[in-house]
Parts: structure tokens; sequence; C-alpha cells
């Protein structure tokens, strides 16, 4: 088991706003399989304050989807009251890029994705954002959700005192029926296959050669 990379950051982002005095505590939470406790325990190894451990799911081949997730995180928010979630922007086994966006729909917060980098000040977050055409920065008003890109920072390594004292932080184990979620999966993957392989091309001797199997294949 290992932490999602672009989670890896969200936590040093938080960890980060807490050295400056912006976070007083920092809730690491993971939604899974029982052995996530470990993955739960290096986040708090890097720094983080205490963490939550929701068991819904006994395979780990089990995929739980981001609906469900967001709906477990959403209970999780109305008991713990943050003033910012810091998420990774994706999964990296299915690449769904949807549990932060569902999650602010559902609390009717503002959110931020694919953080490139982060400004807290009093009760608003400006956020710089990677995009197609270069870079967008937004300001949002707190609470709110923030999704981590890759280059937000670069997470730190923890130390063997830290993984020590890690092992005494508290770590809370919970359930999707505490929260009254039903994580059963909406989505049924019915096929996966890999795609055909090309086809070989010709040579073509002219122009004129070129232009006649363009038309023969509907080209032009």
């Amino acid at each position: 088991m290992s932490m999602n990379p672009f989670d890896e950051i969200a936590v040093e982002e938080a960890i980060r706003l807490k050295e400056k005095g912006v976070a007083t505590e920092i809730v690491v939470v993971s939604v899974g399989v029982k052995q996530a406790a470990e993955t739960i325990r290096t986040a708090l190894a890097m720094g983080a304050d205490r963490g939550i451990l929701v068991v819904a799911a006994d395979d780990v081949h089990q995929d739980i989807e981001p609906l469900a997730v967001a709906k477990i995180l959403k209970a999780i928010v109305a008991e713990e009251q943050p003033g910012l979630v810091l998420m990774g922007k994706q999964a990296i086994d299915n690449d769904m890029n949807a549990t932060g966006q569902m999650l602010a729909a559902l609390l009717g917060w503002a959110q931020a994705t694919q953080a490139g980098a982060i400004e807290v000040a009093g009760d608003k977050a400006s956020v710089t954002r990677e995009i197609d055409g270069g870079l967008q920065v937004i300001e949002v008003t707190l609470p709110a959700i923030v999704t981590a890109d890759l280059r937000l920072n670069e997470p730190r390594y923890a130390s063997l005192p830290n993984i020590m004292k890690a092992k005494k932080k508290e770590l809370v184990e919970k359930t999707a029926g505490d929260y009254g979620v039903d994580v059963s999966p909406r989505l049924t993957v019915v096929k996966t296959a890999e795609p055909e392989g090309r086809k070989a091309g010709v040579k073509v001797a002219s122009v004129d050669e070129l232009v006649s199997k363009l038309k023969a294949a509907g080209v032009i």
C-alpha cells in the first residue's frame, strides 16, 4: 500500500500551511481497506496530527466509486468542521478526477482544482491553477475544497523519530455504515481490451498515386 502521489502533495501542503501558522490541526482521511491504516501512518509521520480510516471494502481490488467517497467525506466534514479540505486532484488507478468536485457540490462549497500554488489570507484562498492555456489564478472563500496538482510542492520524507511518534498518534477506524453511506458500485466494467494493432502502411511512388489512394480511401 502506498499513498497516491497527488494525495501526498496535498498532505505536504497542509503541513506547510500549519508551519506558516495558517492551519492549527491536520486530520488525514482514507476510505478503503484496513491496510490503508499504514498509509495514514505515513501521513502522520510526515506531520499530520490524527487520522480517520473508513473501512469500506474487504478487497483492495474493489473500487469505491467517487460519489460514495464524496458522501463519506461530506459526513466527516460535518463532524470535523474544517476550514479547508485538501485532496489529490485524481486517483492514479482509474484517473477519475471527480471526488473533489463531487464533495464541493454536496457541501455547496467553493472549489479550486489542479492547484499549483495556494496562498491563504483570512477567509480567502488564492489558488493558481494549471490549465491548457497556462496558469489561472482564482480566489475562493473559505471553507473550500482544493485539489492538488503535481507542481504544488515536493513532499518531504518522514524521519525515523517522526515515524516512531506516528505510532502513538490517534487513528480512529470507522465504517461506511457509520456514516450511512452505501458503497455498492453503480458502475460495472463490461470489458477491458487492448486497442487493435495498426495496420501496415504502404509506400507510394508519386504524388498522383498518393492522391489516388487517398481518394480510394475516401479521405479526399
